[in-house]
């Protein structure tokens, strides 16, 4: 057949019925042989997207160019997500697609020609093209496995359980590229997607913008119409996975790299039939990259916004920084001599520099050597930037530094080196400051009768203290009566030295960004765990003095109990009873097989009672904050031990929640509005509670992949099963033969209640324990939880109006 007798048949076949009735039996499914033309479309099975072809902006634009796409079907202003053949419009009227003979689906013109099509080989026999309900253009096997999406080959918009790759081993990873302009979808000069570490947004092929994963974990992108919005990042051995989640609307929303090189979130309202923005990347004057020029930091903190050097370093062009123009950057005051005397200045809340190369997961002195070692080598940080609870990795900078923001509500410490009189000036600057300080700090306070009063009975109540040798603290009392005491002993250093031999690392149980854990052995025999807290740890003085003031005071059988604690110039240390047993994320997702369902019922109840007394009956209502599987300690008979209070808050009778600016605690446990809006209360720890449930129950964490979804967490893959009648299946399978399916459908039932997004829907300690005991009560129907949907939520709030740093609390421990 001639290309015009073609052209003829397939505009008879068009003009055979009107448009509209085309559009009225669209379909979800191509098969071979099959075509759309001209304003033919595809539905997906909810009517929820449509698949065809369509001309790109107004009538000034030519219509001319056609283009294949998907677009949301159920709204009145076209908003395409997909386009096909966006470097290589269709001319030709008479084009249409098709699934070809070799079962590709392709666009094909008059002359037979392809214009464009998935290309796979080997495409076995039955094979459909399928438009799904997320978006997603599958080529669907008869086995329901796909051989292609178009998932995998992303224009500009990110959609609900789309993932956008990289593979951190090959260094191949996908992108997204904006369109050229608002009418024209061909490839624009922006492009975004993952890369080592960070995800970035490139112009051309200069870095735009950049964030590291670890602070896009969980990222809020904000709340309207009632569609709650948030970006997940996750690893899977070397697969790194970007994507967005959405819940509530009848919309999905979309995450779209705009022709401006903003990253925007969308969300479809209703009342006024348009799309409105959560959240934009980049828009603040910080965010752009290498704003401030090499080594120059910008300061988010200054009002307005601004750039400035960093201590040690100069404007590079002073003449151009008074005018405001930062882009020459800083230098260094003095250059480095490349000397082992060199020193480090610690600059703290930093996005860290770009380009840093990563040597491992060492210690945070093997971190300092690393670089000291190497005359190239210009700063080092040991912070947590990987995708992983525990990743604590070591990082190094060559050359400049690019790429600095200064924002005390985000940020890790960032090491910088200088010649050592740079720091003994500085030092040197201080003590010619320090008398006149001194000199202001007396005359404020002889103005201040009752501030001197209480300082002077602070002063004298440490003057009275005692410490006491390890081997006198009275052991036995401690680990077995109910008697208890309202001050922990201060203990003399020399005799926890002596108990640990000098903390060697024969008896070292663990480490983390606090520092270590030592077992203490005694003359008497007793065994002890000594927590000694490194001069770097991430919990200060503060913390430390929670802790010692909080635990002291709280006396109940699954609370860890504190010995004693140790002060002496940079040493931090506490002491308390040993646990054989360890952790409970040690035993739980390590050696799952060793913990029968009738011990893990009973350390569920267990935690519940510890947090019962924290919260209702203990002489404080303390809410502990930061409830998690490796703060949960093991005694001999498996009895659970709530330990690690240094981030604990004390309620007064009548108070029901607290807020903080930072939100600290460990992502994956934190409950929404704590995360969001910094708001705490007993609910805060009901949610974390909620999570641990799930975790003993299931045998596994509350972050990664699960099968349900891809994009679901633990919290989210327990809520499918609920809902599907099958939440049994949640039960850790070394385990199912032993099955009591009541008692395990009353506890998951209990921490998906716990789970609950809004606080006031979740129960009381008091409720929990109530159920977790009856065997009669009826339970109310959980909802759908919070943070059910993306990876670790572990949360972090990004870019909403309200911004957080989450410091990680890094709790230890093998066992003590």
């Amino acid at each position: 057949m001639s290309g015009l007798s073609f052209s003829i048949l397939i505009l008879l076949l068009c003009t055979a019925s009107p448009p509209h009735l085309l559009a009225t039996a669209a379909r979800d499914v191509l098969a071979p042989g099959q075509v759309i033309t001209g304003n033919q479309i595809l539905v997906s099975a909810g009517g929820t997207f449509a698949l065809g072809f369509f001309y790109p902006g107004s009538e000034s634009f030519g219509r001319k160019n056609r283009y294949l796409g998907i677009w949301y079907n159920r709204i009145p202003k076209i908003t395409v997500v997909w386009v096909a053949n966006r470097d290589q419009p269709v001319t030709d009227p008479a084009a249409f697609l098709t699934v070809t003979e070799d079962r590709n689906i392709a666009v094909v013109d008059s002359d037979r020609s392809s214009m464009w099509s998935s290309d796979v080989p080997g495409v076995p026999n039955g094979t459909v093209a399928m438009l799904l309900d997320s978006g997603n253009l599958v080529l669907r096997q008869e086995n329901g496995q796909d051989v292609w999406q178009s998932f995998d080959h992303p224009t500009d918009t990110f959609l609900p359980q789309m993932k956008l790759r990289y593979n951190q081993k090959t260094g191949i990873g996908q992108r997204a590229i904006a369109w050229r302009d608002v009418d024209d979808p061909s490839s624009g000069n922006f492009s975004f997607g993952p890369i080592s570490q960070q995800l970035v947004i490139w112009r051309g092929f200069k870095t735009y913008w950049r964030v590291s994963y670890q602070s896009t974990l969980g990222w809020y992108a904000g709340s309207t119409g009632g569609v709650q919005c948030s970006i997940w990042v996750s690893r899977v051995g070397d697969e790194v996975s970007f994507g967005i989640t959405g819940a509530g609307g009848s919309v999905p929303p979309r995450c779209t790299l705009v022709p401006s090189g903003e990253l925007k979130f969308m969300v479809w309202v209703e009342a006024s039939s348009e799309w409105v923005p959560t959240s934009s990347w980049p828009s603040r004057f910080c965010d752009f990259y290498a704003h401030c020029g090499p080594s120059g930091a910008c300061d988010s903190n200054a009002k307005p916004p601004t750039c400035r050097c960093l201590q040690g370093f100069v404007p590079k062009n002073q003449t151009e920084w008074e005018k405001k123009i930062f882009s020459s950057g800083c230098v260094r005051r003095v250059r480095l001599q490349c000397s082992k005397s060199d020193k480090f200045l610690q600059v703290e809340s930093l996005k860290l520099p770009d380009r840093s190369r990563i040597i491992g997961k060492k210690t945070e002195a093997e971190c300092k050597i690393e670089c000291l070692s190497n005359c190239q080598c210009t700063a080092y940080s040991y912070a947590n930037t990987s995708v992983e609870s525990d990743g604590y990795i070591c990082q190094v900078w060559y050359g400049e530094l690019i790429d600095l923001w200064i924002d005390d509500m985000d940020g890790n410490d960032l090491n910088i080196r200088l010649v050592a009189s740079e720091l003994d000036k500085m030092e040197k600057s201080f003590m010619f400051l320090l008398p006149v300080l001194v000199i202001c700090a007396l005359l404020v306070g002889t103005g201040s009768y009752f501030l001197v009063k209480r300082l002077r009975s602070r002063a004298r109540k440490r003057t009275v203290r005692k410490t006491m040798l390890l081997e006198d603290v009275d052991i036995s009392d401690s680990f077995g009566s109910d008697k208890g005491f309202s001050d922990a002993p201060l203990v003399d250093l020399k005799s926890v030295r002596c108990a640990t031999s000098d903390f060697s690392d024969t008896n070292k149980l663990g480490e983390g960004g606090f520092g270590s854990v030592y077992k203490g052995k005694l003359v008497s025999g007793h065994e002890v765990a000594v927590k000694r807290l490194s001069r770097g740890s991430k919990q200060g003085h503060h913390e430390f003095a929670n802790e010692v003031r909080l635990i002291a005071r709280l006396q109940h059988k699954n609370l860890v109990r504190l010995l004693g604690w140790c002060t002496d110039q940079d040493e931090k240390i506490l002491i308390y009873e040993y646990m054989p047993n360890k952790s409970l994320d040690k035993l739980i997702f390590a050696r799952s097989e060793e913990l029968s369902l009738e011990k893990r019922l009973m350390i569920i109840e267990g935690i519940a009672d510890g947090l019962l007394y924290l919260h209702h009956h203990s002489r404080m209502r303390v809410i502990h904050r930061d409830l998690k599987t490796s703060n949960i300690l093991l005694d001999n008979e498996m009895n659970p031990k709530i330990s690690d209070f240094g981030l604990a808050r004390i309620f007064e009778i009548n108070q029901t929640e607290g807020n903080t600016r930072k939100v600290v605690g460990t992502f994956g446990y934190m409950s929404p509005e704590y995360a969001i809006d910094g708001v705490f209360s007993e609910k805060s720890d009901v949610f974390s509670f909620g999570v641990i449930v799930l975790e003993v129950i299931s045998g596994k964490r509350c972050t990664g992949y699960y099968p349900c979804r891809e994009s679901l967490n633990l919290l989210g893959y327990a809520w499918e099963l609920w809902k599907e009648g099958r939440a049994v299946e949640l039960l850790e399978p070394a385990v199912k033969s032993s099955c009591q399916a009541d008692e395990v459908l009353k506890c998951i039932q209990v921490g998906l209640l716990c789970i609950e997004e809004d606080a006031a829907d979740r129960p009381t300690m008091n409720s929990v324990v109530s159920m977790l005991k009856s065997e009669s009560s009826v339970l109310p129907l959980p909802k759908q939880p919070g943070f059910s949907f993306g990876r670790n939520l572990r949360v972090r709030v990004g870019r909403s109006p309200r911004s957080f740093i989450y410091g990680l609390s890094e709790s230890i421990l093998e066992g003590r």
